[in-house]
Order: structure tokens, then sequence, then C-alpha cells
């Protein structure tokens, strides 16, 4: 039978609590936020793929800007390493799109079927029964609900989303739209709903190799068997097992047997068997085993974020984040340095991308008049956010060497690009005399690039 988690309350509930507020405050609200364009709808996220750009409030990045995709992976999978390294698989149990939207679904499970025993009690009924099928129905149709819903915003992060919302149900939308949505609800509906610790265990690749990143001084969710157990076990909390010294005057440990921890892990587990790959560290327990001290009056941290190396120790010190270590720091190290070039490489970003390229077949061409004839190809895309005009002129030629065609000079439309085909004309005693020049691109802005290039004759050819 799948797990039916318990509700708790406690410092990493709220934590975890606050985490799905603000995850769904971003993810549901962030495509109707306004932001002001020249040449784009006004929305903050658009991810334009007819016009090929992708607008992040004044960010637009274009399919040139791979490296900086390329960039954000690297340093989003370190930062999972350097968490896991940390404090083990806690960004699963706090920040993983699973886990918020299986804490949604739990809870609407909770506010329709009620608690535990509740729901418990439900699951064992006939599906006759009238009950069963009023609260398990309108369940259903609440994740359904909430499934289109998430579907449906991911659709409009790829559009203008009040145009798109009105087309999407005045049966207008494109038809990607409507498969998209129908695929998202289904497999959040599916992952959200029905698979849930499946996920986590058997279908997430980061579940499956997670454990070689831990250390001994990882920082997770343990039990303190020592604490625990003691030297004949736990034992539930009966008459003349209430108190400390009465418990540990017949050797039993602090550990009342009540399992409430496992009631209330998301994946079923039962932290006192250990550290499992199942476990995503989301503190749960932790709140469940505080919970029960506080009413017996035991010290707080039976179950705790602790390192296997502290536990370990004869008398254990207060659980710390150890980062004092050579991996941990390389991690970190790394991320600092990738971030910064990133951070670098976008303030530094050309308003146009550009590129200039010999045209090979044939290298030279001998005019009639015995002029040598070079031609090149020279590539510009407009990423200014408006529409720009461009001159291109050369260094380290004579006046009238360059042959631009009928124009002096190009206007291109943002985010599209223009091939000019340019040729360059050399007597032959300059050519000979001329190896390399250079071409100077320049906007309306004032902003200018230069590109090398060579000019080719027999000697060179």
């Amino acid at each position: 039978m799948a797990p039916v988690p318990r509700s708790i309350k406690g410092a990493f509930r709220n934590f975890k609590t606050s985490v799905l507020l603000l995850g769904f405050a971003v993810y549901f609200l962030l495509p109707w936020m306004p932001w002001a364009r020249n040449d784009a709808p006004a929305q903050a996220v658009l991810f334009d793929i007819p016009g090929r750009r992708y607008m992040l409030f004044d960010l637009v990045v274009y399919p040139q800007d791979i490296f900086w995709l390329s960039m954000v992976l690297f340093i989003a999978a370190v930062v999972l390493f350097f968490a896991t390294s940390l404090v083990g698989r806690a960004f699963c149990g706090y920040f993983c799109f699973q886990t918020l939207w299986t804490d949604a679904f739990i809870w609407v499970e909770h506010f329709i079927q009620g608690e535990r025993p509740a729901r418990l009690k439900l699951a064992r009924e006939s599906w006759q029964s009238r009950d069963k099928l009023l609260k398990v129905g309108l369940t259903r149709l609440v994740w359904l609900l909430v499934s289109f819903w998430t579907a449906l915003t991911f659709v409009l992060y790829f559009g203008y989303a009040p145009e798109l919302l009105l087309a999407f149900f005045s049966a207008s939308a494109p038809a990607a739209a409507y498969i998209t949505t129908l695929a998202l609800t289904v497999s959040t509906y599916l992952a959200a709903g029905m698979l849930r610790e499946h996920v986590c265990t058997f279908i997430c690749p980061y579940g499956r190799f997670q454990s070689a990143m831990y250390d001994p001084e990882t920082l997770t969710a343990h039990y303190d068997v020592r604490r625990g157990e003691g030297a004949k076990g736990r034992a539930i909390a009966r008459s003349g097992l209430r108190t400390l010294e009465e418990r540990r005057a017949q050797g039993h440990g602090d550990c009342v047997d009540c399992g409430l921890c496992v009631q209330v892990c998301p994946v079923g587990i039962d932290i006192r068997d250990g550290l499992q790959a199942s476990c995503i560290s989301c503190g749960l327990c932790v709140d469940a085993c505080n919970t029960i001290m506080d009413k017996m009056g035991y010290p707080r941290g039976l179950v705790r974020y602790d390192s296997e190396t502290n536990l370990g120790k004869p008398v254990p010190d207060k659980p710390y984040l150890d980062w004092k270590r050579l991996k941990v720091i390389g991690y970190g190290v790394s991320i600092i340095l990738m971030s910064a070039y990133l951070m670098y490489d976008i303030q530094h970003r050309h308003s146009f991308e550009h590129s200039v390229q010999q045209v090979r077949s044939p290298l030279f061409v001998v005019l009639s008049d015995g002029t040598i004839r070079n031609r090149y190809q020279i590539r510009l895309t407009n990423i200014s956010g408006a529409e720009e005009t461009y001159s291109v002129s050369v260094l380290g030629l004579p006046d009238g060497a360059l042959d631009l065609g009928n124009f002096s000079q190009v206007s291109i439309r943002n985010g599209k690009s223009v091939i000019l085909q340019v040729s360059v004309n050399l007597a032959p005693d300059q050519a000979q005399s001329i190896d390399e020049f250079q071409f100077v691109i320049r906007n309306s802005q004032g902003e200018e690039v230069v590109d090398p290039a060579r000019f080719f004759t027999r000697k060179t050819g």
C-alpha cells in the first residue's frame, strides 16, 4: 500500500510550506508579470519560439547564446553536487518540483478526506460507499484541475499570456498548445497523484546516484541509535517506562516506538532503520520526533540532522555543517568562478553577433585588367532589442578597395540576421604587399567590432 502521510507541525514543515507557497507563486504568477518591451509583448518571461529568442526580464537570449545555457546547466549540476555533499538530498526534500506538487496534492487529499486515520479508513471501504465515491472523486477532480492549471501555465510562458489564454479557450490556439497541455496534465496528475514516492525512488536519476556523493560528514536526517535503543531496545511509554530515569534504569532507550516518524514520511520509510536511498531529507521525521519528545519531556534530537562521523563519536557533539572538505571547497570555488564568468560574459555581450568568412571557391579571381578579387561573407545578427543600422569599412587597404555593392549601410530588425556579400579588389602590385587587413563593423550607436581577414593571391594561395 502506498504511504498515507500524516500531517505534522514543526520548523521543517513550516520551511517546506514556505518554499511551496513561494514556488507556486513564482511559477503561476510570472507569466502575468508585465514588463515593458520595444518590439515584443509586455511580459516579463517569454519564450518566443517563432522569433528564436527567450526574454527573461531585461535579458534577451538567442540561439547563438547556447554557451550561456551550457554554463547554467553546469552551474546547476555543481550546485546540486555541492548541496548534496553538505546536506544530503535536501534539494529533493524542499525544492524539487516533484516534492512541491506532491505536497500540494497531499494537502488537497488531507483537506477533503481528513487526517491519516480517516484516509486509511476510507481506503478500506468498498467502492459502493457513497462517502468514498464523493470524497475520492472530488479529490481526483481537484488534482486534475491543479494538473491542468500547471500545464496551461507552462504553455503561457511561450506566448503573450492574455492573448494565448483567450485563444486557448476559444479553440484558436496552435495545436502545440493543446498537445503540450494534455501531455503535462496527464504527467503531472500521474507523478504527483499516483506515482509519488516511486518517482523519487525508481524514476529520478538523481535518486539513484546521490549516494555516491554522500560523505561520512554529510549532514542528513539520522536516528540516534544509541540514545533511542539503549541496551534493551526501544519500548512504548507504558507504566513504569514513562520517565527517562525509569527507562534508563531498565535499559531502554528514549524511543517510545510511537511510529509517528514513519507515519509522516512522504516516501514511507522508517528512519530508525538507518540511512536509506529513498530518504529525501525533508525533515518531517525530525518534526514528528521532536513533537513526541516535547510531550514526553525528553530532550529533542533523537531524530535530527547530523553526520555519521558525529553520531559515531562516544559523545556526539552538537550537529554542525562541515564545509572544510576538499570536495566541498572545490565545488564552491567552481560555482563562484563559473557564475562570475557567466555574469561577465552577459554584461560584455555586444549588441550584435558577427562573423566574417572567406569565400573559398575560388580563393581569388584575376579580372581582365589584372586586378585580383577576394570575396567575403559577413553575417550580422541584431540582438540589440530594436532595429539597427550597420556600416562596414576596412583597415589596412587602400581607398576604393572594398566593394559593398549597391549599398553603404544595412538595416536589420531585432533578432534577425543578414549575410552581406562583399569583395576586395587590389591591383597586382598592391596584392603582393598586402596579406592581412581588418573589417570594421559599426552600428548607429557607435559600437564597433574589428574582424581580421586575409587577402589571397597567387603568392599566398
